[in-house]
């Protein structure tokens, strides 16, 4: 039997039993990430995957790459929670603050404990530091009307700090040789990090604003609802992202700030048209969410067959635990010194710090930049391996975890 027809096999038994068992999944302490990983280490034991994490870098990159902006134009779509209010200040710590101390403890433990070179540790470092908008959907808002803090910080979070890790990516390929930094780093400085995340964000936000507009006016005009169809969410995103490379500035950014930008202006003109703009609003996400879920299926597949071809060195394993169960608690909590947060809401936010297909997009964006062969080797299997510990620990616990949360805050309502 020809190989492309066992892959048709393959995947149509697999998204089929997804399909028919995933509202029976949701009710157990899994995630549909967590069936994907072993799927995709058997297929590649197997025989059926003959691609090379290394060699096929920029390949596994697209595919990650497309993944994270989806989700990231998801993630935005459902923020409905004005920029002023207090819910917002949370996760730009996280996305900042929490997140620059996470590169800086990564680092520092790569290079002093376990035998990095300093370039190598801070690219470690910006690899692991964003949490994830794809993986983490299990704990993030819902919808346009979830406005619990939790859920809203782990929501904002994820979507700003995939891009604010960038400059930290070409920080590390910069001390490695690989990036011009800039006399004193000042390039670094004035073009990485001040011009690619403020343009990013302006990109995203004057699109964002540009859309929403033409679409009111066409309602307007037409005097009928013609507001976010699948092919204006899709052109919305491509062109977001486009414009925002195209200028030297981060996609990731422009595209979470897209989103983010037409859902405030759509939510403050239609206060008088609620229902309709909330039914709307579901149909939108549903097509977004579809499109994310196949996404996430290929890529946590992807990395369950990489993961078969990867052997991390036993001294680099101490460090996954020391990311997930040390480094992101102190980042947090370092973080959100002085804000109004609950010591629950800080247990559950350093917990869930879910390592994911960002990390996978940055990693394979540095070994498609030159990385030596061997430090390539090294970083591909700590990344993969801590990703897929992560898919494997928290997939386990949202369930329990979200559950007794919820069941407090009724409680406590009550």
């Amino acid at each position: 039997m020809e190989k492309i027809v066992i892959w048709y096999l393959v995947l149509g038994l697999i998204f089929t039993l997804m399909g028919s068992f995933h509202s029976f999944l949701k009710k157990l302490p899994l995630t549909a990430a967590m069936v994907y990983l072993p799927i995709g280490f058997l297929l590649a034991r197997s025989g059926l995957f003959t691609f090379l994490p290394i060699e096929e870098a920029r390949v596994f990159e697209h595919i990650a790459e497309g993944v994270v902006i989806i989700s990231l134009f998801t993630a935005g779509l459902k923020l409905r929670v004005p920029q002023m209010s207090g819910h917002w200040g949370l996760a730009y710590r996280l996305a900042s603050v929490s997140m620059i101390l996470t590169v800086l403890m990564i680092a520092g433990l790569a290079h002093w404990i376990f035998g990095f070179s300093v370039g190598a540790a801070v690219l470690l470092g910006a690899i692991l530091a964003p949490t994830d908008p794809v993986l983490a959907s299990d704990v993030q808002v819902k919808s346009p009307g979830d406005q619990d803090p939790l859920r809203f910080t782990l929501t904002g979070e994820a979507g700003f700090n995939d891009g604010t890790a960038f400059p930290f990516v070409m920080l590390g390929l910069g001390v490695l040789g690989l990036h011009d930094l800039g006399n004193l780093w000042t390039k670094w400085l004035l073009v990485d990090v001040l011009w690619q995340i403020v343009g990013g964000l302006t990109v995203g936000v004057g699109l964002g604003m540009g859309v929403a507009h033409l679409i009111l006016w066409l309602r307007r005009l037409n005097k009928e609802s013609v507001i976010l169809d699948d092919f204006l969410t899709v052109g919305l995103i491509c062109l977001s992202y486009g414009v925002a490379l195209s200028i030297h500035t981060y996609g990731f950014l422009a595209v979470f700030a897209a989103g983010l930008a037409l859902r405030q202006i759509e939510r403050r003109h239609s206060s008088n048209d609620a229902g309709e703009s909330e039914k709307m609003t579901k149909a939108v996400l549903n097509f977004n969410e579809q499109l994310e879920r196949l996404g996430e299926a290929a890529t946590v597949i992807l990395v369950g067959a990489l993961l078969s071809m990867t052997f991390v060195i036993s001294h680099d394993l101490w460090l996954i635990p020391l990311v997930l169960l040390l480094i992101r608690p102190v980042a947090v909590y370092l973080g959100l010194i002085g804000s109004r947060a609950q010591s629950h809401h800080k247990i559950l936010l350093s917990w869930f710090g879910i390592r994911g297909v960002g990390s996978v997009f940055y990693l394979m964006y540095a070994v498609s930049r030159g990385l030596p062969e061997d430090l390539s080797h090294r970083l591909t299997a700590l990344v993969l391996t801590t990703v897929a510990v992560s898919i494997l620990v928290h997939g386990v616990s949202v369930t329990p975890i979200m559950n007794l949360y919820f069941k407090r805050k009724a409680s406590t309502a009550g």
